[in-house]
């Protein structure tokens, strides 16, 4: 598997009941709290840490070696050679396909929690509701002067169903515990910038997503390393364009009407924000003349049936 090699802690215990997945680069400043927090996880089961260092060029893999010689039971580490993300190969979700557990929880390096228990009300409630694939909870965004409040407003903080999962909706991905049920991407996924938005739809064909409000709302950093947070506006918006159109590529292979034209028109929309104001007007003129067109051939057929010389 390219995007995560040299693997180099042999040691095995039974398979674990959820595995932890953490992607890790350059993030040698933040690291070992993210690490200390997943130790830190309060369960009556046995679970996994599975870190994937993609080549950093700080101290970060050194940390890691470090916490995987102190933990060799817990911690499996894995160390790319040569950047991954950069060639459009993220460790992910290549790390789901070696983790050994029923679950996965999500969590990046520069990422924590906060409650000793979430990973245990998690589990517990995917252990007696088998209808629901993904758990998830609060997230609160804070950088160094400060905190911004929770992540997910409104609606977003409650549960999902099997079709708003489809249809890719916000989740605060450091926060997800769901069933280990996929390994790889489909062709038209796989560059798909924003891929936790992918990992949702996919899931939901799986079943439903849980919000547990009681959970203690983990700690998203914002900070100039981050993949997303930090890029500019221009460029998420972008990114969530070509997500909306893999998705759409996606599912109109698999004849799923009705999600096909849900992506089409979240990206038309998104193609409509990256416009200029007047050239917003011209594309509009041309949506309503294509329109009117369409409707004029549909319509012409019909008159003409009754009329006999």
């Amino acid at each position: 598997m390219d995007a995560i090699s040299k693997k180099t802690s042999t040691e095995q215990s039974p398979a674990p009941l959820l595995s932890i997945v953490c992607p890790a680069y350059n993030q040698q400043a933040y690291i070992a709290q993210t690490l200390d927090a997943f130790l830190a996880q309060q369960t009556t089961f046995d679970f996994e840490i599975l870190v994937n260092d993609d080549a950093s060029t700080d101290g970060t893999a050194s940390i890691i070696a470090d916490y995987a010689k102190r933990y060799p039971s817990l911690i499996r580490p894995f160390y790319s050679e040569v950047n991954q993300y950069s060639q459009g190969k993220p460790s992910v979700p290549g790390l789901f396909g070696v983790a050994r557990g029923r679950y996965i929880a999500y969590c990046e390096a520069d990422d924590y929690w906060t409650d000793p228990r979430k990973l245990q009300i998690q589990v517990d409630f995917l252990e007696s509701h088998p209808d629901y694939v993904l758990t998830y909870h609060d997230a609160i965004s804070f950088d160094a002067n400060g905190q911004y409040g929770i992540q997910l407003q409104g609606k977003l903080r409650g549960d999902a169903t099997s079709l708003e999962l489809q249809q890719a909706r916000p989740i605060s991905t450091l926060t997800t515990c769901f069933r280990n049920v996929f390994d790889k991407l489909p062709p038209e996924l796989q560059a798909a910038p924003l891929n936790d938005l992918v990992w949702w739809s996919l899931l939901g064909a799986f079943g439903k997503g849980k919000f547990l409000g009681e959970i203690k709302p983990a700690a998203y950093r914002l900070h100039a390393g981050g993949v997303f947070s930090m890029r500019s506006n221009k460029r998420k918006l972008h990114m969530s364009l070509q997500t909306a159109g893999a998705l759409a590529n996606y599912y109109n292979r698999l004849g799923n009407q009705k999600l096909y034209e849900h992506f089409l028109m979240q990206l038309v929309g998104y193609s409509l924000s990256a416009m200029t104001p007047q050239n917003k007007v011209i594309a509009l003129s041309q949506v309503a003349l294509n329109f009117s067109t369409n409707i004029s051939k549909r319509l012409v057929p019909t008159f003409s049936k009754g009329h006999v010389q």
